[in-house]
């Protein structure tokens, strides 16, 4: 893997993108992940319920990693209910949890009622897929270790065409320190109710705007040049970071706007990134 700690996060995610393919592959071919990757394609074809799931730990561990959930995977008890869950019922647990990566797990493994038959498991682009998902994870949280302004950015662009509510982001932590700093909206906004915060994101963008990859890149390479701005020391005085993020006077303010289209208004937010 190629180290981007200490570099600025511009120049780190530069590399990152060019040398994304190569990583991946690295990450592949690395003997932890060959031998979980391997386990994994062996065995869940023979899987058909969560118990059978939860039974197999080496299994189970890549399930919940391929979804960022290794900080859960001593809870098993709740990860249980989790995918035993009937979805249809307002009450089920999987419904309650507002973290998305719960969700997500449940709705990809297809477990049925009460955690019994799957019919998932036996195909092998699903499967295939399931690899491909946990290889990708491996690598973002490997950069967020780094670097956790690239490895934000990097999770912004997993998930951005999958975004489709404010109540997406604002579930999200990541998702939320990403749309905070790249729409100037401050971070005391977490102190209103969570409906007022909807609004006040959904004013500042039009979601379906994150369908198109242009608007991803944009928006990326906007987050990542303020960060970087503001980790300077001299990032309060820098007039630029002021107006991007919104901390400059009402008056500059109006005539910078930089709108979620990045068209110009004014002036083209996406020159300042090109």
């Amino acid at each position: 893997m190629i180290p981007i700690s200490g570099l600025p996060s511009i120049t780190g995610l530069n590399i990152v993108d060019a040398t994304r393919d190569s990583q991946l592959n690295l990450i592949r071919n690395t003997a932890q992940h060959e031998r979980a990757i391997e386990h994994f394609l062996t065995n869940i074809k023979d899987v058909e319920s969560v118990d059978q799931l939860m039974e197999d730990q080496q299994l189970y561990s890549f399930v919940m990693r391929a979804f960022d959930l290794e900080d859960q995977i001593f809870g098993k008890a709740m990860i249980k209910q989790v995918l035993e869950s009937n979805i249809e019922e307002s009450d089920a647990l999987v419904n309650r949890l507002t973290d998305p990566r719960f969700r997500e797990m449940y709705q990809e493994l297809g477990f049925g009622t009460n955690g019994e038959g799957n019919l998932n498991t036996i195909l092998t682009n699903w499967q295939n897929r399931m690899v491909n998902r946990y290889v990708e994870r491996q690598f973002i949280n490997f950069q967020d270790e780094q670097n956790p302004t690239v490895g934000i950015a990097l999770d912004f662009r997993s998930k951005a065409s999958g975004i489709d509510t404010a109540f997406d982001i604002l579930n999200d932590s990541n998702m939320t320190s990403f749309f905070q700093t790249a729409l100037g909206l401050p971070t005391s906004m977490s102190g209103l109710d969570i409906d007022k915060q909807a609004a006040l994101i959904k004013s500042k963008i039009d979601l379906e705007t994150l369908n198109d990859p242009e608007v991803v890149e944009k928006m990326i390479r906007k987050y990542v040049a303020i960060s970087d701005a503001l980790s300077g020391s001299a990032a309060t005085n820098n007039a630029a970071v002021q107006l991007l993020t919104g901390s400059a006077s009402n008056a500059a303010a109006s005539i910078f706007e930089i709108t979620s289209s990045f068209d110009r208004v004014g002036y083209s937010a996406s020159s300042l990134y090109s």
